[in-house]
């Protein structure tokens, strides 16, 4: 146990329950009155295989929530509905991003979680606005990320200009075809569509389960409307307190950690892989393969950009490692660039549906807070922290270079700070990239009842629910009575990381590896 984990006492836990009695059918109509006007969801079936009982049904909410009156949007919702006598409420669910769908999530928290406790909620998917089925929902440049794209590392003053010239072009295309919508595809925006939904389920109070971004959802929602919180509940926890130019520089800095994480597991598993034992030596040649495909890109499809897209998310989920040093050991040791090809194809490309995403993203993002509008301030800061990370610098640049551009102004960033709410439950991984460790500790201190549950030399991103019993036994008993557990240093609570996954076996499936994080990591959303 490291020195950090080591200060806690953790033996005490504090319970806060409120039950309802109320019969198991689930009803087929939500209602609630708004002023002079009932709102009603009407649920239908939209049953999936996987999903047998999950239900559907939309929202419209004012696009302006100042203007009530005005313009309206619609919100996708699913549902999966309880079935136990003992009834606790809605459980909103939300997978990141900013932009990512959660219809889905829905159906993967009802499954995921012991079924005693599922039966108790009505667990409520939604696509936030602007997002997936929700309605419009932005596209803003579509094949954005189409290969080949411009080497992300501006070397020369023409490549530098040619991702400028993408990044504008996308800012530029935003806000052609969205002006009206644009100054409210916002976090505030959507926790108020929250609220929305909250009443059109006629709930006086809500439960959260956010993940990464969602967890910023979360804690602004719980600032805007606190005394309609019942249970929170935020896996890999963003940093409010320096959203969002300073957080993704973080995120370069973690990032690079875990890529050397990642290349010293595959010197350790030399005998498969073949690239040696020493992960510096791997690094030069994961280096050296990046400025061959920047020269001579992988089936005309990867270059160097596109590599770093298939390998940035083995920092958000160690179960892509094995696919991931396949496909490099292929093109280093044997010239087959075609197992790189399929890699980014299956992980690091981004279709039509993350066009959607990322447009949402950029939207939120450069709307939320200030960014710089200089571009030699962008230039000063990345190469700085390139000196020390360059892994995944240039490319997260670029990723949001167009809050540089952005054709709406920004919001002032919420104060979070609250000490009003119910007894909330964290869960981080000490070396998660995405929402490093640090972050989860702010927002631990500035929730007065918080309990912070950390898995001790974890770096995967989104924990719970992905087969770590002890991180599970936390949540379960959370949301059954309330139950968090109280220690005196700076964690609540610690649990075991898993084990890194194992080389894929002959039959091309990885030896050993949580059962359930592959299907989470799949609904997730994007860079937070």
């Amino acid at each position: 146990m490291s020195k950090r984990a080591a200060a806690l006492c953790g033996a005490a836990v504090v319970t806060a329950a409120t039950l309802t009695a109320l019969p198991a059918e689930a009803s087929a109509l939500g209602t609630a009155t708004t002023g002079s006007r009932t709102v009603r969801l009407t649920w239908k079936s939209c049953a999936t295989k996987d999903h047998p009982t999950l239900q559907c049904a939309s929202l419209k909410v004012p696009l302006d929530h100042r203007r009530p009156q005005g313009r309206k949007i619609t919100l996708a919702l699913s549902r999966v509905p309880h079935t136990a006598r003992t009834y606790q409420g809605p459980l909103l669910v939300n997978p990141g991003g900013p932009g990512g769908s959660g219809l889905k999530l829905a159906g993967f928290v009802a499954r995921s979680l012991p079924a005693k406790v599922a039966a108790q909620y009505d667990v409520i998917g939604f696509d936030p606005r602007g997002v997936g089925a929700s309605k419009p929902a932005l596209n803003c440049r579509p094949g954005h990320f189409d290969p080949v794209r411009p080497n992300s590392l501006p070397t020369t003053p023409a490549i530098e200009k040619a991702n400028l010239a993408r990044a504008e072009s996308f800012a530029a295309a935003c806000g052609k075809k969205y002006a009206q919508l644009l100054p409210f595809i916002d976090t505030t925006s959507t926790v108020r569509d929250m609220d929305a939904i909250r009443r059109a389920l006629g709930a006086k109070k809500i439960n959260y389960f956010g993940y990464s971004y969602g967890t910023y959802l979360g804690v602004v929602y719980a600032r805007f409307f606190p005394e309609r919180v019942r249970r929170l509940v935020l896996d890999s926890v963003v940093d409010p307190t320096d959203v969002w130019h300073e957080a993704n520089l973080n995120q370069d800095v973690a990032f690079n950690d875990r890529h050397r994480a990642f290349l010293a597991w595959v010197a350790e598993h030399n005998a498969t892989y073949g690239l040696g034992t020493s992960p510096e030596k791997i690094e030069a040649s994961w280096y050296a393969m990046r400025a061959a495909l920047a020269k001579k890109p992988a089936g005309g499809t990867v270059g160097a950009s596109e590599l770093e897209d298939t390998f940035i998310p083995g920092g958000y989920y160690n179960g892509y490692w094995p696919i991931l040093a396949e496909a490099f050991a292929a093109y280093v040791r044997d010239k087959d660039p075609e197992p790189l090809v399929e890699a980014y194809e299956d992980i690091g490309a981004v279709d039509a549906s993350g066009d959607n995403g990322y447009s949402v993203y950029t939207a939120v993002q450069c709307r939320d807070a200030d960014w710089p509008r200089d571009w030699r301030r962008w230039r000063a800061d990345n190469w700085a922290v390139y000196e020390k990370a360059p892994f995944m610098t240039w490319n997260n640049a670029w990723y949001n270079a167009p809050c540089a551009f952005w054709p709406t102004d920004s919001l002032r960033p919420v104060n979070v700070a609250n000490g009003t709410l119910p007894p909330v439950l964290l869960f981080q991984a000490t070396d998660d990239a995405a929402t490093p460790y640090e972050g989860a500790v702010t927002v631990h201190h500035l929730l007065a009842r918080s309990s912070l549950v950390v898995e001790e030399g974890g770096g995967n991103h989104g924990i719970t629910l992905s087969g770590n019993a002890c991180l599970d036994k936390h949540l379960a008993a959370y949301l059954t009575d309330g139950t968090v557990p109280r220690g005196y240093g700076e964690a609540d609570a610690v649990c075991e990381a898993l084990p890194d996954p194992e080389p894929t076996t002959a039959t091309g499936k990885a030896a050993s590896a949580p059962s359930n994080g592959s299907a989470l990591h799949g609904l997730l959303g994007f860079r937070h």
